[in-house]
């Protein structure tokens, strides 16, 4: 064959290829891809091709070389990718007061440490700076999405979305006077004004956030529920936390805090109910008809002594169950991998049942039932076509985790949060190398070491 033509064959062929080919942002290639997607509970040797923020395909890596040019091109051969994990449940600049007060019951620990405490020192630096260490330790854990309740929810917002992490900022609500507001209206107004500045933001939305039926009284709550039903916002709420709880609310109400709020109309499919440590076997029925979610804090009812959830019996009733950590100054961690197998095996001791509560179940309460809860799971909470690109390489090849059986299982039962190695959000990558890429490590820890001494020094005063 002459040389020209077999040059224009090449060159026919050459183009043809790349014509079929697409151009993508990147292409993660993983020896296991944990979609979470009622599909597959693993696929094996495939790829995840990410273009403008999104998954557009997970498809075996073979197909892959094929299909997609990338910009980017990463390699994980022993990783897993998983769904970021996503905290239904935090207090993110209570990360300050990690370890200031340990060993004590909930109202002891609120009421004489806690609370004069944030008196004292809780302002918008207090909170920045907490969101952002906060933050910091979700990333390098794993977790892209975390669900908040604290004052200065304005300046949540701001941290998460200047960091680029995704966020549920709670819109705080208390009767007694705070930092934030001095009565229920202020805090709504002010709540409002949050609710506005963010309102169709890619990564920030919002929730209203009452703490607790203890601790807001029945006209706020009639006006968040409101409120809730016209802007569509959800309600995140400590409820049932401890048997003191209840039985005060017995004492002063004559009825069961959740009873109060089914008869106030909060039960919806609106509702995050956090901690419910505390369940009659009616209301298990009464959440499940009512759509509400359950949200699951196990080591912090463990380290305060407030309780158990009966998470085995909720899932079998067909409540939608997720998974949080609390805040780190009652955990004393924002670590979700740790939460995954403490819930895990708690259910199992609490129910002699060895099979209450696998490993699948708790890797769903941290991934797609925690973006059900904050009502986000069309676009986050899986590794599906169509969805953000909210992803967690985590690595297998280490001797803690050597050999490799079962991913799902390894994940909850072998793995921790130090295998976490990158993290990708909404398509962007936030961790690498376990280095954060939108966080200065160095001046957070200066930041906080200064923060910190404060409070010694006036502790010791």
């Amino acid at each position: 064959m002459p040389d020209k033509i077999r040059q224009k064959l090449h060159s026919t062929c050459a183009t043809g290829m790349v014509a079929t080919m697409k151009n993508i942002d990147t292409l993660l290639h993983a020896r296991w891809v944990i979609p979470v997607d009622n599909k597959s509970r693993y696929l094996e040797d495939h790829c995840i091709a990410i273009d403008e923020d999104k998954i557009i395909d997970i498809l075996p890596g073979n197909q892959a070389a094929e299909k997609y040019s990338a910009s980017v091109n990463r390699s994980y051969p022993q990783h897993a990718l998983i769904p970021g994990l996503i905290n239904s449940h935090t207090h993110a600049a209570m990360n300050l007061f990690r370890g200031l007060a340990d060993d004590l019951s909930l109202m002891d620990w609120l009421e004489n440490h806690i609370w004069p405490a944030e008196a004292q020192h809780v302002n918008e630096a207090f909170v920045h700076t907490g969101t952002e260490l906060a933050i910091a330790e979700m990333i390098r854990s794993g977790t892209t999405c975390f669900n908040d309740m604290y004052f200065f929810p304005d300046i949540t917002a701001r941290v998460a979305a200047d960091v680029g992490m995704r966020a549920s900022v709670g819109l705080i609500l208390i009767d007694f006077p705070t930092v934030w507001a001095n009565n229920s209206d202020e805090y709504i107004d002010k709540g409002l004004a949050v609710f506005d500045n963010y309102k169709g933001h890619d990564l920030i939305k919002t929730a209203f956030a009452p703490h607790a039926p203890y601790t807001v009284s029945d006209e706020p709550l009639k006006h968040i529920r409101t409120l809730a039903d016209e802007l569509e916002l959800n309600i995140h709420m400590h409820i049932h936390e401890t048997a003191f709880e209840v039985s005060e609310a017995k004492k002063n109400n004559g009825i069961r805090p959740l009873t109060r709020l089914y008869e106030l109309g909060l039960l919806t499919p609106a509702l995050q109910a956090v901690h419910m440590t505390q369940l009659d076997e009616d209301e298990i029925p009464l959440l499940a008809s009512a759509g509400s979610h359950v949200i699951h804090c196990p080591e912090s009812n463990m380290k305060l002594a407030s309780g158990i959830c009966p998470v085995n019996q909720l899932l079998d009733a067909g409540v939608n169950v997720a998974l949080g950590t609390d805040s780190s100054s009652s955990n004393n961690d924002l670590d979700m991998f740790g939460e995954m197998r403490t819930a895990a095996l708690l259910a199992k001791i609490s129910t002699m049942d060895a099979t209450a509560v696998s490993a699948e179940q708790v890797l769903r309460m941290a991934t797609i039932n925690g973006a059900r809860a904050l009502g986000i799971d069309e676009i986050t909470g899986s590794l599906e076509i169509g969805k953000f690109a909210d992803i967690v390489a985590v690595n297998f090849d280490t001797i803690e985790t050597v050999p490799v059986y079962d991913p799902v299982s390894h994940l909850v039962y072998c793995s921790s949060r130090e295998h976490v190695t990158d993290v990708w959000i909404a398509g962007k990558q936030r961790l690498t190398d376990r280095v954060l890429n939108t966080i200065d490590e160095s001046r957070l820890k200066q930041d906080c070491n200064r923060i910190s001494e404060n409070i010694r020094i006036s502790d010791r005063s």
